[in-house]
Protein backbone atom coordinates (compact mmCIF):
# COMPACT_ATOMS: atom_id res chain seq x y z
CA UNK A 1 0.00 0.00 0.00
CA UNK A 2 0.95 3.53 -0.96
CA UNK A 3 1.03 6.72 1.45
CA UNK A 4 -1.67 7.93 2.66
CA UNK A 5 -3.53 10.37 0.15
CA UNK A 6 -5.58 13.02 0.69
CA UNK A 7 -9.16 13.95 -0.40
CA UNK A 8 -11.51 17.07 -1.10
CA UNK A 9 -15.40 16.44 -1.61
CA UNK A 10 -17.26 18.86 -3.37
CA UNK A 11 -21.05 18.31 -2.87
CA UNK A 12 -24.11 21.38 -3.61
CA UNK A 13 -27.15 19.27 -2.15
CA UNK A 14 -28.08 16.61 0.43
CA UNK A 15 -24.75 14.43 0.45
CA UNK A 16 -26.03 10.73 0.42
CA UNK A 17 -23.21 10.11 -1.62
CA UNK A 18 -20.90 11.84 0.59
CA UNK A 19 -22.24 10.38 3.74
CA UNK A 20 -21.65 7.03 2.27
CA UNK A 21 -18.55 7.17 1.42
CA UNK A 22 -17.14 8.34 4.53
CA UNK A 23 -18.99 5.82 6.05
CA UNK A 24 -16.91 3.28 4.11
CA UNK A 25 -13.92 5.19 4.28
CA UNK A 26 -13.98 4.53 8.22
CA UNK A 27 -15.25 1.35 8.15
CA UNK A 28 -12.93 -0.15 5.77
CA UNK A 29 -9.87 2.29 7.30
CA UNK A 30 -8.91 3.31 4.05
CA UNK A 31 -5.78 4.95 3.78
CA UNK A 32 -7.41 8.38 3.12
CA UNK A 33 -6.91 11.81 5.11
CA UNK A 34 -10.62 13.54 4.84
CA UNK A 35 -9.47 17.62 4.14
CA UNK A 36 -12.81 19.00 3.73
CA UNK A 37 -16.42 19.21 2.05
CA UNK A 38 -16.25 22.42 0.00
CA UNK A 39 -19.68 23.06 -1.30
CA UNK A 40 -21.49 26.00 -4.03
CA UNK A 41 -24.33 26.33 -2.07
CA UNK A 42 -24.50 27.31 1.77
CA UNK A 43 -27.90 25.23 2.47
CA UNK A 44 -26.91 22.19 1.46
CA UNK A 45 -27.13 18.88 4.14
CA UNK A 46 -24.23 17.69 2.90
CA UNK A 47 -22.27 20.56 5.25
CA UNK A 48 -24.51 19.25 8.04
CA UNK A 49 -23.23 15.86 7.37
CA UNK A 50 -19.81 16.68 7.58
CA UNK A 51 -20.28 18.58 10.56
CA UNK A 52 -21.45 15.34 12.41
CA UNK A 53 -18.47 13.39 10.94
CA UNK A 54 -16.16 15.81 12.45
CA UNK A 55 -14.91 16.68 8.95
CA UNK A 56 -13.89 20.19 7.96
CA UNK A 57 -16.33 22.50 5.46
CA UNK A 58 -15.41 25.55 3.51
CA UNK A 59 -18.76 27.37 1.79
CA UNK A 60 -18.03 29.23 -1.60
CA UNK A 61 -21.44 30.78 -2.51
CA UNK A 62 -21.95 30.47 -6.17
CA UNK A 63 -24.72 32.66 -6.05
CA UNK A 64 -23.18 35.81 -4.32
CA UNK A 65 -20.63 35.99 -7.48
CA UNK A 66 -21.62 38.50 -10.03
CA UNK A 67 -18.64 36.78 -12.30
CA UNK A 68 -18.63 33.50 -12.77
CA UNK A 69 -15.23 32.91 -13.66
CA UNK A 70 -14.47 34.53 -10.04
CA UNK A 71 -16.11 31.69 -8.28
CA UNK A 72 -14.19 29.33 -10.19
CA UNK A 73 -10.76 30.89 -9.58
CA UNK A 74 -11.66 30.81 -5.77
CA UNK A 75 -12.91 27.24 -6.15
CA UNK A 76 -9.53 26.36 -7.64
CA UNK A 77 -7.37 28.40 -5.10
CA UNK A 78 -9.19 26.63 -2.00
CA UNK A 79 -8.86 23.08 -3.03
CA UNK A 80 -5.20 23.58 -4.54
CA UNK A 81 -5.00 24.77 -0.29
CA UNK A 82 -5.64 21.43 0.51
CA UNK A 83 -2.97 19.99 -2.03
CA UNK A 84 -5.69 16.93 -2.42
CA UNK A 85 -4.38 13.53 -4.48
CA UNK A 86 -8.18 12.94 -4.99
CA UNK A 87 -11.04 15.29 -5.75
CA UNK A 88 -15.01 13.52 -5.27
CA UNK A 89 -17.91 15.12 -6.89
CA UNK A 90 -20.56 13.66 -5.63
CA UNK A 91 -23.59 15.51 -6.03
CA UNK A 92 -21.77 18.91 -7.37
CA UNK A 93 -23.95 20.66 -9.61
CA UNK A 94 -21.31 23.08 -11.26
CA UNK A 95 -19.49 22.17 -14.23
CA UNK A 96 -15.89 21.73 -13.64
CA UNK A 97 -13.44 24.52 -15.59
CA UNK A 98 -10.79 23.65 -17.94
CA UNK A 99 -8.37 24.97 -15.72
CA UNK A 100 -9.34 22.92 -12.16
CA UNK A 101 -9.47 19.85 -14.21
CA UNK A 102 -6.22 20.74 -15.61
CA UNK A 103 -4.72 21.24 -12.54
CA UNK A 104 -5.67 17.85 -11.14
CA UNK A 105 -5.51 15.63 -14.10
CA UNK A 106 -7.44 12.33 -13.38
CA UNK A 107 -7.18 13.24 -9.57
CA UNK A 108 -11.59 13.79 -10.39
CA UNK A 109 -14.05 11.64 -9.88
CA UNK A 110 -17.93 12.18 -10.37
CA UNK A 111 -20.69 10.14 -10.05
CA UNK A 112 -23.50 10.24 -12.25
CA UNK A 113 -26.71 9.07 -12.20
CA UNK A 114 -27.23 7.12 -15.45
CA UNK A 115 -25.47 4.63 -18.36
CA UNK A 116 -23.00 7.11 -19.80
CA UNK A 117 -22.61 7.75 -22.18
CA UNK A 118 -26.06 7.61 -22.38
CA UNK A 119 -28.06 10.39 -20.57
CA UNK A 120 -24.98 12.74 -19.64
CA UNK A 121 -26.14 16.28 -17.94
CA UNK A 122 -29.50 17.44 -15.50
CA UNK A 123 -32.73 15.08 -15.15
CA UNK A 124 -30.74 11.47 -16.40
CA UNK A 125 -33.49 10.05 -14.77
CA UNK A 126 -36.10 11.59 -16.37
CA UNK A 127 -34.34 11.46 -19.68
CA UNK A 128 -34.04 7.36 -19.45
CA UNK A 129 -37.74 7.26 -18.35
CA UNK A 130 -38.44 9.65 -21.28
CA UNK A 131 -36.62 7.65 -23.79
CA UNK A 132 -37.95 3.90 -22.88
CA UNK A 133 -35.06 2.11 -21.64
CA UNK A 134 -35.36 -0.89 -19.74
CA UNK A 135 -31.41 -1.12 -18.00
CA UNK A 136 -30.52 2.21 -16.33
CA UNK A 137 -28.13 2.76 -13.45
CA UNK A 138 -25.16 5.20 -12.33
CA UNK A 139 -21.43 5.61 -13.25
CA UNK A 140 -18.66 6.58 -11.75
CA UNK A 141 -16.13 8.40 -14.15
CA UNK A 142 -12.79 10.44 -13.69
CA UNK A 143 -13.50 14.34 -14.69
CA UNK A 144 -11.74 15.48 -17.98
CA UNK A 145 -13.46 18.43 -19.64
CA UNK A 146 -16.72 18.56 -20.97
CA UNK A 147 -20.24 16.89 -19.33
CA UNK A 148 -19.95 13.70 -17.89
CA UNK A 149 -17.47 12.48 -20.79
CA UNK A 150 -14.40 11.05 -18.69
CA UNK A 151 -13.19 7.68 -18.66
CA UNK A 152 -15.58 4.92 -16.74
CA UNK A 153 -14.16 3.45 -13.62
CA UNK A 154 -17.51 1.43 -12.61
CA UNK A 155 -20.54 1.29 -13.52
CA UNK A 156 -24.05 -0.19 -11.43
CA UNK A 157 -26.95 -1.77 -13.50
CA UNK A 158 -30.62 -2.02 -12.43
CA UNK A 159 -33.69 -2.80 -14.39
CA UNK A 160 -35.87 -0.49 -14.75
CA UNK A 161 -39.58 -1.33 -13.77
CA UNK A 162 -42.70 -0.44 -15.99
CA UNK A 163 -44.63 0.98 -12.85
CA UNK A 164 -41.51 3.33 -11.54
CA UNK A 165 -41.79 7.04 -11.52
CA UNK A 166 -39.04 9.16 -11.91
CA UNK A 167 -38.66 9.49 -8.43
CA UNK A 168 -38.79 5.65 -7.76
CA UNK A 169 -36.02 5.46 -10.15
CA UNK A 170 -34.16 7.90 -8.98
CA UNK A 171 -33.99 6.44 -5.51
CA UNK A 172 -33.07 2.53 -7.28
CA UNK A 173 -30.29 4.29 -8.71
CA UNK A 174 -29.11 5.88 -5.42
CA UNK A 175 -29.13 2.82 -3.91
CA UNK A 176 -26.30 1.67 -6.82
CA UNK A 177 -24.22 4.87 -6.49
CA UNK A 178 -23.57 4.68 -2.48
CA UNK A 179 -22.10 0.97 -3.77
CA UNK A 180 -20.22 2.23 -6.39
CA UNK A 181 -18.81 5.42 -5.49
CA UNK A 182 -17.27 4.58 -2.15
CA UNK A 183 -15.67 1.28 -3.98
CA UNK A 184 -14.32 3.80 -6.63
CA UNK A 185 -12.60 5.73 -4.11
CA UNK A 186 -11.11 2.60 -2.43
CA UNK A 187 -9.37 1.65 -5.70
CA UNK A 188 -7.67 4.66 -6.25
CA UNK A 189 -6.93 4.94 -2.74
CA UNK A 190 -4.92 1.36 -3.54
CA UNK A 191 -3.47 2.67 -6.46
CA UNK A 192 -5.86 -0.31 -8.41
CA UNK A 193 -7.10 2.32 -11.15
CA UNK A 194 -4.94 2.64 -14.61
CA UNK A 195 -6.00 4.36 -17.89
CA UNK A 196 -4.77 4.40 -21.04
CA UNK A 197 -6.30 6.17 -23.67
CA UNK A 198 -9.51 6.67 -22.57
CA UNK A 199 -10.18 3.27 -20.99
CA UNK A 200 -10.00 2.39 -17.66
CA UNK A 201 -8.12 -0.78 -16.54
CA UNK A 202 -8.77 -2.26 -12.57
CA UNK A 203 -5.49 -3.83 -11.20
CA UNK A 204 -5.75 -6.89 -8.99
Amino acid sequence: MGKTKRVVFLASGRGSNFSASVEFIRKNKLKLDIQALVSDNPEAKALTIAKKFGISTKVIPYHTYTSKLDYHRDLLHQVESYSPDLIVACGYMRILKPDFVGRFPNQIINVHPSLLPAFPGLDSQKQALDYGVKIAGCTVHFVWEGVDTGPIILQKAIAIRPEWTEKELSLAILKEEHKALPLAIQLFCEDKLKIKERKVEILK
